[in-house]
């Protein structure tokens, strides 16, 4: 980590081995989040070619983790994360927000389903099995 020493106040800013250190993330990865918008770093150097990232860019990757643990796409996670981030109504802002949630717990609950039926048919199978295997056994004790 870094400190910007241009104003009074210094904000820390982070390089792109930082965030990946403390993320557990590639560098590969981090540059991918960059190409889909979510993150916005400072170019500096040569042809800029390092990449400074601020705390806000550090807090937007710590949403897009968060959201990718939800199972969320990364197009869902940056309109949750700009819609944030954005001046309008923030009642609005959380409307959108528990859409977006609920919709996804909508499917994940319908994959729970089909994961219940799928096990119940799977232990149907092995109860069967095993009763099969039992009857083996009788007949090749007599």
């Amino acid at each position: 980590m870094h400190k910007n020493h241009k104003d009074s106040a210094p904000q820390p800013t982070y390089s792109i081995g930082d965030l990946a250190k403390e993320f557990d993330l590639t560098t590969r990865a981090i540059r991918f989040y960059e190409d889909m918008g979510l993150l916005e770093p400072q170019r500096e150097g040569t042809g800029g070619r390092t990449r400074t990232y601020s705390a806000r860019d550090r807090a937007r990757l710590k949403l897009t983790l968060r959201a990718k643990r939800l199972g969320l796409s990364l197009t869902e996670a940056k309109e949750i994360i700009d819609l944030y981030e954005s001046p309008r109504d923030s009642g609005a802002q959380l409307q959108k927000f528990l859409q977006v949630l609920a919709e996804h717990r909508q499917q994940l609950e319908e994959r729970m389903q089909d994961i219940q039926l799928t096990l119940d048919e799977v232990r149907a199978q092995e109860k069967e099995a095993q009763q099969l295997l039992r009857k083996l056994g009788t007949r090749e004790s007599t």
